[in-house]
């Protein structure tokens, strides 16, 4: 399983609805599970983002259709990282020459 950070940003639509957010959070962790994701953590945050979640999905094509799912429906626009483990890392640097 690939790990991935998304971090989000309310639109206008989902702050004007902001006291269903935690509503919208349980709906989308049963919408990853369809995906067959885990949404590992949600926090709601102060500063330059509004939300930090974090998923573990099978790979980035399933993870791309559920992102374009969540940005569907209107209420976050996100940024996703795709986020590395040390033992992944270990893995990645002994590939270098």
């Amino acid at each position: 399983m690939a790990t991935y950070i998304v971090l989000s940003n309310f639109t206008d639509q989902g702050i004007r609805t902001v006291k269903d957010t935690t509503k919208r959070a349980a709906a989308v962790r049963e919408m990853a599970k369809k995906f067959g994701i885990e949404m590992k953590d949600i926090y709601w945050t102060l500063g330059s983002h509004d939300l930090v979640v974090t998923f573990d999905a099978p790979d980035e094509a399933t993870f791309t259709a559920f992102g374009l799912s969540l940005g569907a429906a209107g209420n976050v626009r996100t940024q996703t990282l795709r986020a590395f483990s040390a033992d992944e890392m270990n893995g990645i640097l002994s590939k270098m020459p």
